[in-house]
């Protein structure tokens, strides 16, 4: 199963109003907001200025039918109205974070390999299919069966990687290594340029 069916499990959030309420959510872990006021949405404009580019009757249905897809929580506690993410709906934010990865090319290569080894067993066959589909779609190349590799830094991304799919250190790790070999056929795949000394 490759990562484009691995999608059909989270759904993908489609406008910017819920793009945004989860990048907050994320961030920000819950927020309150002072239940005096007759609506929810209200107080939230009133209290966070970036939400006052929606339209108030868009962003009402916006948490609400998140609300109903069980992916916030929205409850009264002691005078506040407090907002935070289900366990689904976080699921559903790191999809939103491993769908948006990229890996970012330096103007000059430091001359490194970043390997990727992994051994994911087959109760997680899902798991590794999708993980392998999500390294070529970030230009990762294979070296040997469940070895990938890349020229650039990117340790932030796989540790994305690791967490969201739940991966243990025995089944993944991150290598990173002056030399590979001959390696005239990765350079010339990544379009390669060593690193200069000063």
């Amino acid at each position: 199963m490759g990562i484009r069916k691995y999608k059909y499990y989270f759904k993908k959030p489609r406008t910017e109003i819920v793009k945004d309420i989860f990048y907050w959510l994320m961030a920000a872990g819950a927020i309150y907001i002072a239940a005096s006021s007759p609506s929810f949405v209200r107080g939230l404009v009133k209290s966070y200025q970036q939400w006052r580019k929606y339209p108030r009757k868009k962003l009402y249905d916006a948490f609400y039918n998140l609300r109903r897809q069980g992916l916030i929580e929205i409850r009264n506690e002691n005078g506040q109205i407090y907002i935070s993410l289900t366990e689904k709906g976080r699921k559903t934010a790191g999809y939103l974070q491993i769908d948006e990865l990229k890996i970012k090319k330096p103007k000059i290569w430091d001359g490194k390999w970043r390997i990727v080894i992994f051994d994911i067993a087959e109760l997680k066959r899902m798991h590794r299919e999708a993980f392998r589909g999500k390294l070529k779609e970030l230009g990762f190349c294979q070296l040997q069966k469940s070895v990938w590799i890349h020229p650039f830094n990117c340790q932030p991304e796989v540790e994305l990687l690791k967490d969201f799919f739940g991966l243990k250190e025995k089944e993944l790790r991150l290598i990173v290594a002056e030399t590979i070999g001959n390696d005239a056929e990765m350079k010339s795949r990544f379009n390669l340029t060593q690193k200069t000394t000063t």
